[in-house]
């Protein structure tokens, strides 16, 4: 079953034509990543997805309902969890506070579940928004949409500047949503770190989708990879070392 299906999106932020046709899917219980260069369309793809820029054309289907013209409250109320780029936290709330604004839906999320799965969180707790690391405020955003149990999980840029350490950290807890049954749909500029968990991958290029097909066949392709999302293909051993 698909959780999402997107066709023949084109989007325009006022008279500039940013997407171009696009079309993917999600299916239920997988990684998918959407890859690209810095201006590829990846994060207006996301928008159009949730209803923030609306497509002019084309269609989305989310959990088996027509929402191409849903605002995003309503693709969120569906069980749609977004972690926008930027790390939107509440600065001068506490971490516990941060993680008691979102309206919980029953599921398997809870707090207690949550500081489990960032201990880190759980040792930062009274402290501020404001005074977190950038890797704790991504974690912070990444908590908060679990709390909604959410169906299907977007996210975009989650590694964006944190140390290699932390990114790892950060893609090992996105592997372990896949295997509550979560589907996640993973916009990503660090290449290696995304098709290491990914199911399948599209990679954008000038708005419009360029491949598609296994994440792991794409990382193998050093070439495609350079050519097509402008990074290298370096190991984690790298990262590691």
């Amino acid at each position: 079953m698909n959780v999402l299906e997107a066709s023949g999106l084109h989007t325009f932020y006022g008279k500039s034509h940013i997407l171009h046709g696009v079309g993917l899917e999600v299916r239920e219980g997988e990684i998918v990543t959407l890859l690209g260069r810095n201006g590829a369309g990846k994060t207006t793809t996301m928008r159009s997805l949730m209803g923030l820029t609306p497509a002019r054309e084309g269609s989305i289907r989310v959990l088996g309902q027509d929402t191409t013209k849903w605002s995003p409250y309503r693709v969120a109320a569906l069980g749609v969890g977004f972690v926008p780029e930027g790390r939107r936290v509440f600065a001068n709330l506490s971490v516990d506070e941060n993680l008691r604004v979102p309206l919980e839906r029953p599921g398997p999320w809870t707090i207690a579940r949550v500081y489990e799965l960032f201990p880190r969180l759980q040792e930062r707790r009274a402290s501020k928004g404001r005074q977190l690391s950038g890797g704790e405020q991504e974690m912070l955003s990444i908590a908060r949409a679990l709390l909604l149990n959410p169906k299907l999980l977007m996210l975009d840029e989650p590694s964006q500047g944190l140390a290699p350490l932390i990114v790892k950290q950060v893609f090992e807890v996105i592997a372990q949503m896949r295997k509550q049954g979560m589907s996640v749909l993973l916009v990503e500029q660090n290449v290696r770190a995304a098709v290491e968990i990914a199911d399948r991958a599209y990679v954008l290029e000038n708005g419009a989708i360029a491949y598609e097909g296994p994440a792991a066949e794409f990382g193998r392709d050093e070439e495609r990879v350079r050519a097509l999302a402008g990074a290298s293909a370096e190991s984690w051993d790298a990262i590691d070392s």
